[in-house]
């Protein structure tokens, strides 16, 4: 199987170009789980499919690194945007791609022929309890609700961005445990498709640092659609501004994120190759 290793910010995946391979469906789980291994496979935080779709130029599919398929993955997104453009399955700069989110747009930034930088609209952020989904609490949207860990009170933001979210603030980002906190919230009843959980700390209201545990994958430099659910939880905190760009620092880089007036949320940042080669499965 012939891959290409890329990344966005840090937050790295293993794409293979499904318009060439026939991989079978029911080998995709595993085959995440192997090509992630990073002592005895590639190394990733998973799996992703560049695809041919119905209803759009190109499908994105997404498998966690631990096998689990994924609806959305906003670093992903923009790698997929360079491939599909450096590979000559889109022509123009601004294009559709397919996820099981639904439609989202790319445009992308080109030099000399390579994508040095790609800004998706990824849409309208869901904020309602039955739809993020989150169970219990009297309140349709969930805005700094206290949520109850092992005895500790913390205070969260729910917020949909075709995957799940829950953002907490503190005063000091390299004092957030995110290695302790994330794994309990990730897996909580409460969250019934289970939750990415995100740590952040108000710089100014165009700055913000972020750290993420992912949904399936844990600690990782940068999560896309998590900088995004951070921006929207800011906003409806009072601590930022609609239609004003925000910076969000995270371990890999930066993302630069704009909740506007209309509803949708845009997301601009890079996309790196990391290498390419072939992969054998045993």
């Amino acid at each position: 199987m012939q891959f290409t290793k890329m990344h966005g910010l840090g937050n790295s995946y293993i794409y293979v170009d499904a318009f060439k391979e026939k991989l079978l469906e029911e080998d995709l789980a595993s085959l995440a789980v192997e090509v992630a291994d990073k002592n005895k496979g590639i190394g990733s935080d998973g799996l992703i499919l560049v695809a041919p779709s119905k209803i759009a130029p190109v499908k994105m599919r997404i498998f966690n690194n631990d096998g689990s398929e994924a609806k959305n993955c906003g670093n992903g997104l923009r790698c997929v945007a360079k491939f599909a453009f450096e590979h000559g399955y889109v022509k123009e700069k601004t294009f559709q791609i397919e996820t099981l989110a639904g439609l989202v747009e790319a445009t992308v930034e080109v030099v000399q022929g390579r994508v040095v930088n790609v800004t998706v609209d990824m849409g309208e952020p869901i904020l309602t309890r039955e739809n993020i989904p989150m169970l219990g609490g009297k309140q349709d949207q969930v805005i700094s609700e206290c949520f109850e860990l092992d005895g500790e009170e913390l205070f969260v933001t729910a917020v949909s961005m075709g995957n799940p979210h829950a953002i907490m603030f503190v005063k000091d980002i390299s004092k957030a445990n995110v290695e302790t906190i994330g794994p309990k919230m990730e897996k909580d009843e409460r969250f019934p498709d289970w939750v990415n959980v995100e740590f952040v700390e108000i710089v100014s209201k165009n700055e913000i640092h972020f750290r993420v545990w992912e949904r399936g994958s844990g600690i990782t430099q940068a999560c896309g659609t998590g900088a995004c659910a951070a921006v929207v939880a800011a906003i409806l905190n009072g601590h930022c501004h609609k239609d004003e760009e925000v910076i969000v620092h995270l371990l890999g880089g930066d993302l630069r994120i704009t909740w506007k007036q209309n509803g949708h949320v845009l997301m601009s940042g890079g996309a790196e190759i990391i290498c390419e080669g072939f992969f054998e499965r045993k």
